[in-house]
């Protein structure tokens, strides 16, 4: 029975690991890797994310740099950088992309801040339904007369408090993102 919960553990990891992603997604005026890292390139007829075909980094706080492997490939990773949500206009150097990144308004700040909460909802509605499909075979269990009912409920009990320790972990990581968002 308590087999059921364990099983879900990794699921909820893959959830907060996703959430993490979104993040580190979002632009909050200081320059990262992870801003551009998994933006989608057509390169050769196929879709891959920018980290596959060119090193990422950060020379200064406010500028990245993006160098490909394949130099037939720039003009394929300024497309992709442009059709992005990032706001950004990439600016081809020779052989590599420079990303300069501007100055946060109050108004960009608040959009941020909105977004972070829709993200940090659409995680906690992920972690719902891990519970409730959780819980479901918890009760088919002592449907089938497999656990006893004291046990069931035991097993939700225990289900709930993984479920808050995930819930608090994608708190904790919106709380950070939105401090780091309304520093200037």
């Amino acid at each position: 029975m308590f087999d059921v919960i364990l099983k879900i553990k990794p699921e909820l990891e893959k959830v907060v690991e996703r959430f993490k992603n979104d993040l580190a997604g979002l632009r909050t005026g200081r320059a990262t890797p992870a801003l551009v890292e998994n933006i989608m390139v057509d390169y050769y007829g196929s879709r891959v994310s920018l980290k596959e075909i060119a090193a990422i980094s950060v020379p200064e706080p406010k500028q990245i740099v993006i160098t490909p492997w394949d130099k037939n490939a720039l003009g394929d990773m300024e497309k992709g950088i442009r059709n992005s949500d990032l706001g950004i206009n990439p600016i081809v150097d020779g052989h590599l992309i420079r990303l300069n990144m501007p100055p946060m308004t109050d108004e960009y700040r608040k959009k941020l801040i909105k977004l972070v909460k829709e993200k940090a909802e659409e995680a906690r509605v992920a972690v719902r339904g891990v519970r409730d499909d959780c819980w479901k075979e918890i009760q088919a269990l002592e449907r089938e007369k497999k656990i006893r009912e004291d046990e069931k409920f035991k097993g939700k009990d225990d289900l709930q408090k993984l479920i808050d320790e995930t819930h608090k972990k994608i708190e904790e990581l919106s709380q950070k993102k939105e401090e780091e968002i309304q520093t200037v």
